[in-house]
C-alpha cells in the first residue's frame, strides 16, 4: 500500500487545480492523482467549446457568478503566465424576436448585480459587428475569450509533478474507505491518505456511494453534439455567438464559436446518452443504463420538459432541425457545412423530485470532500474552485 497526504481522485481540470493548490498550501505533503483513463483531460475537461465565461447567466450570490467572475481573470492570468494561447474574443447574445429581446433585458440586469460589464446594441449595431448575423439586438459582453482547457490541465500537471506530485493513470478507484485514515482501492493496487479529495464529473455520485453515504442527486449523462464548419466557413463569424436563453430550460442551446486552435464550432445540443461517457448515440453502457432508467427523477424530469426532450431528440437525429436553430440567427450555414466533430457529455446532476442542480455542490466526509456537481462554468472556474475546496479541507482537518 502507497501512503499519501491527499488523494485527488480525477485527472481533469478540477482535479490538476485542486492538486496544485494543496501543493501550495501544504508544500511538505505527499499528493497523488488518480485517473482511470491512460491520459488526463478525456472528458468533460477536454470535450467542450473552450469559453472563458463571463458569468451572464448565473443567479447572483451563487457560487457560480462567485467562481466564474473569479475564475475569468485567475484563466487568463494563468495563460498569460504559463504561455499558454488563449483569445479575448468577446461573446454576443443575440435576440432574432421580441420574446428574446425581454429576456435580454432580464439577463442585463443579471449582469449587472454580477457586476459584468456589457453594452447593448441594435439591429445596425450588430451587423457591422458580425455582418453574417441577424437579430433585433444583441448583448455584447467583451470579456469572454477562448482557450484550450486540455492545454490549461497539461500545464497544471506538469507544475503539479515538477513539485513532486505524483499522478497515477490507468488507476480506476474501486473502493474507498473513510476511517481513521483513508483507503482507496483501485485496479493497480492500494493508496492510503490523510484525505481524500473527488472530482470525478460523470462519477462523482458513485465516490460519494463509496464512501457509504447516499447522494441527493444522481448524474444523468446528456450527449451534447457539436459539428465544425468548413475551413471555407470559418471566417462567416469572429466572435462567439449564443442566443438568448431560455431561462425555464437547463441548457443554453446551440451557439457558434470560434475555437483556439483556428476551428468554428456550432453546438451543442443536450439529449439522453445511453453510456456516462457515451460520445455516440450508439454508446451504450449496461450498468449506467440500468441506474438510470431506474431512476424516478429520470422521469420526472422528462415530465417537467416532454417538449424540449423530444425537440432534443428529433434534432439529434434529424439534422435539418439542428441547423435550423443556427439559421435563426445564421442564415448562411447549410447543411453540407455540418461537418464531424467529437461530442461532448455534460454530468447533470438531478434530485429524485426530477430537478435539476443549478449550482456546484461539495459533499463533506470525515477525512474527504467529494465535488459532487460542477456544471458550467467549471473548467472557467477551476482555479477558484480549487480554492474554495482547500478552504473547505483546512476546516475539516482542523
Amino acid at each position: 500500500m502507497v501512503n499519501y497526504d491527499f488523494i485527488v481522485i480525477g485527472g481533469g481540470i478540477i482535479g490538476l487545480a485542486t492538486a496544485c493548490q494543496l501543493q501550495r498550501d501544504y508544500p511538505d505533503s505527499k499528493i497523488a492523482v488518480l485517473e482511470k483513463e491512460s491520459r488526463l483531460a478525456l472528458h468533460q475537461t477536454g470535450r467542450n467549446s473552450g469559453v472563458i465565461h463571463a458569468g451572464v447567466y448565473y443567479t447572483p450570490g451563487s457560487l457560480k457568478a462567485q467562481f466564474c467572475r473569479e475564475g475569468n481573470r485567475a484563466t487568463k492570468e494563468f495563460c498569460r503566465k504559463h504561455g499558454i494561447p488563449f483569445k479575448e474574443t468577446g461573446k454576443l447574445l443575440v435576440a432574432t424576436n421580441h420574446a428574446e429581446l425581454g429576456r435580454m433585458q432580464d439577463l442585463l440586469e443579471r449582469c449587472r448585480q454580477n457586476d459584468i460589464p456589457t453594452e447593448v446594441l441594435d439591429r445596425q449595431q450588430l451587423q457591422e459587428k458580425e455582418p453574417n448575423v441577424v437579430g433585433l439586438g444583441a448583448t455584447w459582453v467583451a470579456n469572454t475569450g477562448i482557450v484550450d482547457y486540455a492545454r490549461v490541465t497539461y500545464k497544471l500537471a506538469e507544475l503539479f509533478t515538477g513539485a513532486g506530485g505524483e499522478i497515477h493513470t490507468n488507476c480506476r478507484v474501486t473502493g474507498i474507505s473513510d476511517a481513521q485514515e483513508v483507503t482507496v482501492t483501485t485496479s493497480i493496487g492500494r493508496f492510503s491518505g490523510k484525505f481524500v479529495v473527488g472530482c470525478a464529473g460523470l462519477h462523482s455520485d458513485r465516490l460519494i456511494r463509496m464512501l457509504g453515504k447516499e447522494p441527493e442527486f444522481r448524474i444523468l449523462p446528456f450527449r451534447g453534439e457539436y459539428f465544425q464548419l468548413p475551413v471555407d466557413k470559418r471566417r462567416i463569424v469572429t466572435h462567439p455567438i449564443y442566443p438568448i436563453p431560455n431561462p425555464e430550460l437547463p441548457f443554453l442551446g446551440i451557439h457558434l464559436t470560434p475555437m483556439s486552435d483556428g476551428s468554428l464550432t456550432i453546438g451543442p445540443n443536450a439529449t439522453l446518452a445511453l453510456a456516462r461517457e457515451g460520445y455516440s448515440r450508439w454508446s451504450m453502457n449496461l450498468l449506467d443504463m440500468i441506474e438510470m432508467f431506474g431512476y424516478a427523477g429520470l422521469y420526472r424530469l422528462i415530465k417537467k420538459y416532454p417538449g424540449p426532450t423530444l425537440t432534443e431528440l428529433k434534432n439529434s437525429l434529424y439534422r435539418p432541425g439542428y441547423l435550423q436553430l443556427a439559421k435563426r440567427y445564421c442564415p448562411q450555414i447549410e447543411l453540407d457545412d455540418l461537418c464531424p466533430y467529437p461530442s461532448g457529455v455534460r454530468a447533470q446532476a438531478v434530485q429524485a423530485d426530477g430537478k435539476t442542480l443549478d449550482d456546484f455542490l461539495f459533499v463533506k466526509g470525515q477525512h474527504s470532500l467529494i465535488v459532487g456537481n460542477a456544471p458550467s462554468p467549471a473548467a472557467t472556474s477551476a482555479l477558484p474552485i480549487a480554492r474554495h475546496i482547500c478552504e473547505q479541507v483546512k476546516e475539516l482537518l482542523d
